[in-house]
């Protein structure tokens, strides 16, 4: 059986396992924090980054590999659309959420969500890479009523758990959503996507973790 490593909180494996439930594949979670130097962890995620998956075949790591690995392996329940090219599409609507969203917020993260801080050039680089991709990413989304279209894709398994982490990161350390500032409802969208039973029972597992690792009063 596969078996998916990671935890709760993090957004990239909350993509992963989205996927797993909404395609109805069988897995089992072992729960695993980023950084181990555990040499089996290793041996599955060299950069002992998660989530990364155990398969019968072998491990693997990325959380997008994961998911095109999914689908070529268990088509029964597709999140892509059988058209090549309307595929492509929703891949590239993932590469833009991730690389020129999530990836550049994350600089934020440390200030936002951890008790760090961030220095004041990094917010201004942050602030300008963000002017220029949250339009565009505007342009390829439609939220007609999911981010790829009418029908929920391995997009959403990606955007629903990003987007609201850029929009608290820039709001806390910005000043400023600059996910709505731009007209991106992502409450709205994630709402939506949190009707559908699994994605709700995500965000109950997120909301539990979190309360977790808050320090006592």
């Amino acid at each position: 059986m596969i078996t998916l490593s990671g935890f709760a909180l993090s957004n990239y494996y909350i993509k992963v396992k989205l996927a797993l439930l909404e395609k109805g594949i069988p897995f089992e979670e072992v729960p695993c924090g980023p950084g181990s130097s555990a040499d089996d962890v290793l041996a599955a995620s060299p950069l002992a980054k998660i989530p990364f998956l155990r398969t019968e075949q072998g491990p693997l790591c990325e959380s997008q590999v994961i998911l095109d690995y999914l689908e070529a392996a268990y088509p029964a329940v597709p999140l892509l659309p059988a058209d090549p090219y309307a595929a492509a599409k929703v891949r590239e609507l993932i590469t833009f959420s991730e690389l020129h969203l999530e990836l550049v917020a994350r600089e934020l993260y440390a200030q936002a969500f951890f008790g760090g801080s961030v220095s004041e050039g990094t917010q201004a680089r942050v602030r300008r890479q963000l002017a220029r991709s949250i339009p565009a990413f505007c342009r390829l989304a439609t939220f007609a009523p999911y981010v790829a279209g009418e029908q929920f894709t391995m997009a959403d398994c990606a955007a629903w758990p990003h987007l609201p982490l850029v929009a608290l990161a820039t709001k806390r350390v910005l000043g400023e959503d600059l996910l709505a500032a731009a007209g991106v409802d992502w409450k709205g969208y994630a709402a939506l996507i949190e009707q559908r039973p699994f994605a709700a029972r995500l965000a109950a597992e997120r909301k539990a973790a979190a309360m977790a690792m808050k320090p006592a009063a």
